[in-house]
Order: structure tokens, then C-alpha cells, then sequence
């Protein structure tokens, strides 16, 4: 399986051949729920092509906390795993993905036995904690057309999609807003050359 060892080079030789051996590579359609909130971690997934998007969900908001790209894993999914805890997360294919997916059991063995797939973890902790330290950043210091427009390019970036089919509804769920709000800000961005709304996407007025 190539595509492991491509996204997993800096694991040892005997630890791949263990997640090969136990493991399995699914391809999961856009849209596709593959975390619920509240339910017990069965597997940890590390994305090995697509586009994989975390949310959290506050009363009756929800608020996308990051996105897992390619050779990245879910860090929450890890953490309720070890203490066997429901997950406070869930988690949407933003595009059609390929996932390998690592059984919960075999994990904390692999621990003990291969050191280097601390590695692993260790990077996803660094990475998402500066990650939700920009959202927190975000959600409290900015203006929510910063946020928005922020947000806009971000997506067009990661998916390589400009315009971006998206409607005003998901990108307030995406945001933690009313789309009544989406909706009167996306105007101010049009109104100030940012942005273009089509009939099928916004376009980004500047090269990402």
C-alpha cells in the first residue's frame, strides 16, 4: 500500500506493516457524517486524500473548529479513544475522501511497542492547538466580516474551488451565526469588491 507509506514515512518500517496489517483504506463521499457527537470512538482516522472538516456544537450552534487534510489525523478522535470517552466533536467529509482508518484497540499496544508513532500525535496536538487558538482569536478579537472573509478563502484555498458552491445557510452553520447575518455581511464584502455572488458561488476577488 503505497499511499501509507507515502503519508506515513515517518513511522518505523515494522509499525506501517502493523497498521497494514490491521487497518483499512475507505473512500467516503462528500457530506458523508463519519463522528457523531456523543458517540464512543471506534477507530481514528488519518485522511490520505479529500478533506475532512470538525465541528462543535454549542446549544443549538455549531461552530467548525478545523479542517484534516492529507496526512493529518483527528486529535479529538485520538484523545476520547484513550479514555474512552463519547466524543465532544463530530466530523463531515467536506470533499470525497479516502481515509485509512487505524482500529481504537491496537493503538495504545502500538504505543507502548513503536515509540515513533508518538510522532504522529504529538504533531496533530501542535498543529490543533494553534489551530483552535486562531478560531478562539477569531471568534472573540475579530469583526465578523474579517471572520467571514477569512473563512471564504480558507475553504477556496483548501479545496481549490473559486467560486465556492456554498450557501449563505452553511457557511452561518460553519460560522455559529444566522444566515440572515451571513447574508447582510456577504453584501458588504460584494459592496467592497471582495467578493462576487453568482447565481451557482461566491468568487474571491484576489489570488489565493
Amino acid at each position: 500500500m503505497d499511499e501509507i507509506h507515502e503519508s506515513l514515512s515517518f513511522l518505523s518500517g515494522d509499525l506501517i506493516k502493523k497498521i497494514e496489517e490491521s487497518s483499512i483504506i475507505k473512500k467516503i463521499p462528500r457530506g458523508t457524517e463519519i463522528l457523531r457527537e456523543g458517540q464512543y470512538v471506534k477507530v481514528i482516522p488519518i485522511v490520505l486524500d479529500g478533506l475532512i472538516k470538525v465541528f462543535t456544537r454549542f446549544s443549538d450552534k455549531e461552530l467548525l473548529l478545523y479542517y484534516i487534510r492529507p496526512k493529518e489525523s483527528c486529535i479529538m478522535s485520538f484523545a476520547s479513544s484513550l479514555k474512552n470517552d463519547p466524543s465532544r466533536v463530530f466530523a463531515i467529509t467536506e470533499e470525497d475522501s479516502k481515509v485509512l482508518l487505524l482500529p481504537v484497540e491496537e493503538v495504545p499496544l502500538w504505543i507502548k511497542k513503536f515509540p515513533s508513532i508518538n510522532t504522529l500525535f504529538y504533531q496533530q496536538y501542535n498543529l490543533r492547538y494553534s489551530e483552535l487558538l486562531e478560531t478562539i482569536n477569531h471568534v472573540i478579537f475579530d469583526k465578523l466580516d474579517k471572520r467571514l472573509f477569512d473563512y471564504l478563502t480558507k475553504k477556496a484555498s483548501l479545496t481549490g474551488q473559486n467560486p465556492l458552491k456554498i450557501s449563505h445557510r452553511q457557511i452561518a452553520s460553519e460560522l455559529g451565526t444566522a444566515r440572515e447575518v451571513i447574508s447582510r455581511v456577504m453584501k458588504k464584502l460584494e459592496n467592497e469588491g471582495l467578493v462576487i455572488q453568482h447565481q451557482n458561488g461566491i468568487e474571491i476577488m484576489i489570488r489565493l
